[in-house]
């Protein structure tokens, strides 16, 4: 990807290339007492408005990106707050589309119509739902407010950004479930490929490449991946032939590290057609 005119900063090293980051966060969360101890905030690199933003873009070198409301106390109505942020954000900078928080919780019915209702707005490309805020998948209470999240998505053309991680409501046991109710229609985003072992072993194993081959329009990222997952996926990749372009480089900035993701990914992609897409051709086509 060439560099485009005018950004960037001297001096600073432009270690991402212009890559394109398929998923971040904007806006600064409360300190918060995790796990019952001290009240604490441990994203560090959290940033509050479009303007410091923008100059991580330039610092790192990044050419496009996914900006997604932070999010990680359990207060709803601290993510939902930030839906603004980001579309403020995609208004300022032709390289930043937005993804607004939504929620498929019962209790939070209103905060995601309110969300969904700015799903046409210029610069949206993406919803984004966790279920690390509570809800589940297979909750009947659930089933409406996903159907409504997925319809919205199939109107604008948008993909489901799904955040994964071993056990409970975001494991890719439960997770997964929406590739198979909705991934014929809509593009899902499965963030961080499971999030750790069980989840890498799954996916990798057989389950992403089943999606594909079965026609799911199911993506995902690395962020977050341990050791063996990164190599085995682009090995499987290879040998399978198939999946290539459903891989996205991710920051997950503040609650990543840009350069330790950007590496990781680059030592298993190299510099052939596979990293091409990975660090921008696959996010231009699902993301603008």
């Amino acid at each position: 990807m060439s560099e485009p005119e005018g950004r960037g900063r001297p001096g600073v090293a432009m270690a991402g290339r212009w890559a394109s980051d398929a998923h971040r966060h904007l806006g600064v969360l409360p300190a918060y007492p995790f796990y019952g101890g001290p009240a604490v905030r441990p994203d560090l690199g959290a940033r509050a408005t479009v303007a410091e933003l923008i100059a991580d873009m330039d610092a790192e070198g990044t050419g496009r990106a996914l900006v997604i409301p932070n999010y990680g106390v359990p207060d709803p109505d601290v993510a939902f707050s930030f839906n603004e942020l980001v579309l403020e954000a995609a208004a300022a900078d032709d390289r930043i589309r937005a993804a607004l928080w939504v929620s498929a919780k019962e209790a939070d019915a209103e905060r995601t119509a309110k969300a969904l209702a700015l799903a046409g707005e210029p610069g949206v490309r993406a919803l984004k739902l966790s279920f690390l805020l509570g809800g589940r998948v297979d909750d009947p209470a659930g089933q409406p407010h996903l159907d409504a999240i997925f319809a919205a998505a199939r109107q604008h053309d948008l993909v489901v950004h799904v955040h994964t991680s071993p056990g409970a409501a975001s494991d890719i046991d439960q997770v997964g479930q929406l590739v198979d109710r909705y991934g014929d229609e809509v593009a899902i985003h499965l963030v961080h490929f499971g999030g750790g072992m069980s989840g890498h072993i799954k996916l990798a194993g057989a389950r992403f490449f089943d999606w594909i081959a079965a026609g799911k329009r199911v993506y995902t990222d690395l962020s977050w991946a341990i050791g063996f997952a990164p190599r085995w996926l682009a090995a499987e990749i290879e040998r399978r032939g198939l999946g290539h372009d459903r891989l996205l480089f991710a920051s997950d900035q503040p609650w990543g590290d840009y350069a330790g993701e950007f590496a990781k990914l680059s030592a298993v992609t190299g510099d052939g057609e596979l990293a091409r897409r990975v660090f921008g051709g696959t996010f231009a086509g699902l993301y603008g």
